[in-house]
């Protein structure tokens, strides 16, 4: 349903109606600004990367050719967007040694979040998303929040399925150390001891 709404607004504004595209960005202004604020990190470089995205779309929406979704070509847009905002920045990234995470204390730490509240949880994931660096924080979000298969994500970030199963796998490594860093101690030590 909003495939074929997004077809007809882009229609409409190539004809020049404005309320079409105010549609197309009330539908997708949200997950622009969320994938925004993943890799920037900052809210207001987040929502002036928005605007710059909602620009760019109306100024080349003449160049969509329908090919893929309209989303997979808006989040193309907005990663590009973002990776541009990013270098004339040259943001320093934290990153993270992944030496030390293991496959068990991947399925401890995932025991461990399966007993926490959903809101906690939430809130604990949003905070470690943003000590991600931004391309990882990117990826997180479109596969398991916005739910996009590998093909999908390989079109936004142009790279293979393979290739993005492959990131997906040390995002995970990545996310799973900030969050034992992130955990108490003790709390693991618990859930360890049970599982001997």
């Amino acid at each position: 349903m909003t495939a074929q709404k997004d077809q007809e607004d882009i229609a409409n504004t190539l004809l020049g109606d404005m309320n079409a595209f105010s549609q197309l960005i009330d539908r997708h202004k949200n997950l622009v600004f969320t994938l925004s604020l993943q890799m920037l990190k900052n809210k207001e470089e987040a929502e002036e990367a928005a605007q710059d995205t909602f620009l760019k779309v109306y100024k080349s929406l003449k160049k969509f050719k329908g090919g893929s979704k309209f989303s997979t070509w808006l989040y193309r847009i907005t990663y590009n967007t973002c990776l541009d905002r990013l270098k004339k920045n040259k943001r320093r990234q934290q990153t993270v040694a992944i030496d030390t995470v293991t496959i068990h204390k991947i399925q401890l730490l995932n025991t461990v979040l399966d007993t926490l509240e959903q809101q906690e949880r939430k809130e604990i994931i949003q905070h470690c998303l943003q000590l991600l660096p931004a391309s990882d924080s990117f990826l997180i979000t479109l596969y398991y929040f916005e739910e996009l298969s590998l093909e999908e994500m390989a079109a936004i970030v142009r790279y293979t399925p393979n290739t993005i199963k492959v990131k997906l796998f040390r995002c995970r490594k990545r996310l799973m150390a900030i969050l034992q860093k992130k955990l108490e101690p003790e709390l693991l030590e618990s859930y360890e001891s049970k599982n001997r």
